[in-house]
């Protein structure tokens, strides 16, 4: 045999991923192609199954992982990746940020593609390569249980979050010891379920694929993102797996994709066992080769499968070439042949869980004000400076104070003028884990944290308001409700890929003894603040939910609080937005912290005493009831009316909103440029006023509207948007910005076309109509 040519690092990758495939047995490719769950060992899939890559491995078995590899014959360096979706999620200690759909509250590429190089840093040290995020996927059915992984419901916000997440992730280059592999996931249109319901038949055209579910990936795809994972969902009857068109045709043809493509959790095997569109895995593995899938994520039966295939001339041996040559080119454009990349006790040390000043910035733009009659801020005193962030690569960790857990009754540590006392009630005022949200330690995908990130770490709402009041004040806690209890599913503990069913949830019943405790609290208080929200068995892949109304005691909470008559905040802690009951509407103030992460109490205390100013803006808009499912802005024209019979159809709080502690009045739109060519651009500007005595970071939000189209389309889309700071008193004026070839629809044929006309340019502070001044330009 020749020289090893594929060892020489001077030589061209192209050179070397040749030599390497020419001395690989059939069964060493076939390995190449598989992704297996490390959760119960390693050394079969590595010594028996010639895997490429693992998912879901301990930090002890990554290291018995490289070990194994070294073993082998040619020695081919493993792709680890994990779900590191919104920090290091299974990693303890690690900086653990907001959830991604709370992030997109802060409508700031730029915060996000700190998160995701912040996530880098830490997931490299430890001997990961590879994240399987950012999701690209937009949320309309608020019943599906995967609607907190998302940046929301539009698709020009998603593509400016992921891509952003993308360039945070990958670094300067995957030469960068420090740059993961980003995933954007789940190719395409899985979240278009039916009833809400995960992984359905997703019931969509080629024409609304084309029109909003395709346009994120599209970005990404030509930005350079090096992996897509496949959806689990069919679409026409066909399951994305094999779906010629969207990968042959749309991904890599019209696209020019060259990135690896990565199915989902056994999704090879779900086409014999679930779908049932294939007879076995030997054909099931052959429609996936065929169809251009590089790494098939967990089905074991792949290896037997895809040999049995070969052996029957259903694919050849040369048929897995282009797939392993994709996945052998990652490896050696990480340079993994020549550094592992194995995990670093040194750099662990130095940069896991340091990222949480970071954390905190990103967590106070997350945290959205949705109404508020004047109660807050509870201290109308001056701004207190956000803590600077530091670049992520070089932050130190933060000194964690101790948190006093035992006291129902705690007093202050800042100077204030006071004597008011708050009680902090609800299920989630002092749930740490839950804080979290999914993909975070103890939230169920691993077995390594069963009591999830260190508690010192995480800073809950209880916790941010006994370090942050002024002296003198008190704090009182009272528990008030529970959220739910399990029940096994009488399916079975397990579905037939061997994965566990969730249990069942069961609304938990009214405590009255916990209940009359959170009222003699709220009777004794100057002012509640009430935590509610959801539980991480209501979220996620396999839970989605048929009912989005607060459950358990907690409706009865908000109930029994508004009839004491004492002022009460609610602070919906929750994964996605919810129904809430009228009680809510009797709050002084409601706040959406989705899930803030480890450092969300300290953040939404800041809130609350007006030490921050309120900048979130909704990504997502929130329904008054499930049966106004889907809800989104952006609707297509043509309904009868605007409201059901016995509801209106608008929604309870709309993409955009959000409020401030201060009031910016828009006037004066004007068009510079009212009249342009497909290949001007427009430039208008809006006058912006601070009528009030704080500060705003104010989200100017730009639509547009093709007031007459050749096919459907929607009322308006969020185009651009701009985030301007405007000081007490002042009025500056806002340029913007847009490109006329941004103003396209998708035609009756399926293309993408700017077409001639009248449009209106609508900008606000949100995507209400009553929020939009307008005014009309045309392109000839």
């Amino acid at each position: 045999m020749t020289a090893a040519q594929y060892l020489d690092p001077t030589l061209p990758v192209a050179d070397r991923v040749a030599d390497l495939l020419a001395r690989m047995t059939r069964e060493e490719k076939v390995g190449q192609m598989m992704q297996l769950d490390a959760r119960e060992g390693v050394k079969e899939h590595i010594l028996d199954k010639h895997v490429g890559s693992i998912l879901h491995t301990s930090p002890e078995l990554v290291v018995e992982a490289h070990d194994l590899t070294d073993q082998t014959r040619l020695q081919i360096p493993l792709l680890i990746g994990e779900d590191a979706i919104h920090g290091h999620s299974f990693f303890e200690g690690a900086t653990i940020f907001p959830t991604q759909l709370a992030m997109a509250a802060s409508w700031s590429p730029d915060l996000v593609e700190k998160m995701a190089r912040a996530t880098a840093v830490e997931t490299a040290a430890t001997g990961i390569h590879w994240t399987f995020s950012p999701v690209l996927c937009i949320a309309r059915d608020l019943r599906w249980g995967r609607v907190d992984e998302t940046f929301g419901e539009d698709p020009h916000l998603i593509g400016e979050l992921a891509s952003a997440a993308v360039r945070g992730y990958q670094g300067a280059g995957l030469d960068d010891p420090t740059a993961i592999l980003a995933t954007a996931k789940h190719f395409a249109g899985y979240s278009e379920t039916q009833g809400g319901r995960d992984a359905s038949e997703a019931d969509i055209s080629r024409r609304k694929l084309r029109s909003w579910f395709l346009p994120p990936f599209e970005r990404v795809a030509r930005e350079g993102c090096r992996t897509f994972m496949l959806g689990y969902q069919t679409t026409d009857g066909v399951p994305i797996t094999v779906n010629d068109w969207l990968l042959t045709d749309v991904l890599r043809g019209e696209w020019g994709y060259t990135g690896t493509l990565i199915t989902d959790w056994d999704n090879v095997g779900r086409m014999v066992w679930e779908q049932k569109v294939q007879p076995t895995h030997m054909h099931a593995a052959a429609a996936a080769v065929k169809a251009g899938n590089d790494m098939v994520m967990t089905t074991p039966q792949f290896f037997d499968g895809a040999l049995a295939a070969i052996e029957a001339g259903l694919i050849t041996e040369s048929d897995l070439d282009d797939a392993v040559a994709r996945i052998l080119t990652l490896k050696f454009e990480l340079g993994l042949f020549e550094d592992r990349r194995r995990p670093s006790p040194a750099r662990i040390a130095q940069v896991l869980g340091s990222h949480q000043d970071l954390n905190l910035e990103i967590t106070r733009r997350s945290l959205v004000l949705l109404t508020n009659d004047g109660l807050l801020p509870l201290l109308p005193t001056p701004v207190v400076e956000p803590t600077p962030v530091v670049e992520p690569v070089e932050t130190t960790p933060p000194v964690v104070e101790p948190v006093e857990t035992a006291p129902t009754v705690s007093t202050g540590s800042t100077t204030g003028a006071g004597g008011m006392r708050i009680a902090v009630v609800g299920p989630l005022a002092d749930d740490p884990q839950e804080q979290l949200g999914d993909w975070a330690g103890s939230s169920g995908q691993v077995t390594w944290l069963p009591d999830g990130h260190p508690r010192e770490m995480i800073t809950t709402v209880l916790d941010g308001l006994r370090a942050h009041v002024p002296t003198g004040w008190e704090v009182t806690h009272a528990r008030g409700a529970d959220i739910l209890t399990l029940e096994p599913d009488p399916e079975g503990t397990h579905f037939p890929d061997g994965q566990p069913r969730p249990p069942i949830v069961v609304p938990a019943p009214v405590d009255d003894a916990q209940l009359a405790q959170a009222v003699t609290a709220a009777q004794a208080a100057d002012v509640v603040v009430a935590v509610v929200g959801d539980r991480i068995e209501l979220v996620g892949e396999g839970r989605s939910t048929a009912t989005l109304d607060l459950i358990g005691g907690q409706t009865a909470l908000l109930d029994a609080l508004a009839a004491t008559g004492t002022p009460f905040v609610v602070v919906l802690m929750a994964s996605k937005p919810l129904v809430l009951p009228p009680s809510a509407a009797a709050a002084s103030a409601l706040i959406w912290a989705a899930n803030p992460g480890m450092t969300g109490g300290r953040a939404i205390a800041e809130l609350l005493l007006g030490q921050i100013e309120p900048s979130g803006r909704l990504p997502i808009s929130f329904a008054r009831h499930v049966g106004q499912q889907p809800t989104y802005y952006n609707q297509i024209r043509g309904q009868h009316g605007n409201r059901y019979a016995d509801l209106t159809q608008a929604p309870a709080f709309a993409f955009g909103q959000g409020l401030s502690y201060t009031t910016v009045e828009y006037s004066d739109l004007v068009i510079d440029t009212p009249d342009v060519s497909a290949d001007d651009a427009i430039r208008a500007r809006v006058t912006l006023t601070n009528t009030g005595t704080r500060p705003a970071l104010e989200t100017v939000q730009v639509y547009v509207s093709d007031l007459v189209t050749s096919a459907s389309w929607a009322e308006r889309e969020l185009k651009t948007f701009t985030q301007v700071t405007v000081d007490p008193g002042a009025t500056l004026t806002v340029d913007l910005d847009l490109p006329a070839a941004a103003c396209t629809i998708v035609d009756a044929r399926g293309e993408r076309v700017v077409e001639p006309g009248t449009f209106e340019l609508q900008v606000g502070r949100s995507s209400r109509p009553e929020d939009l001044l307008r005014a009309e330009f045309t392109i000839a």
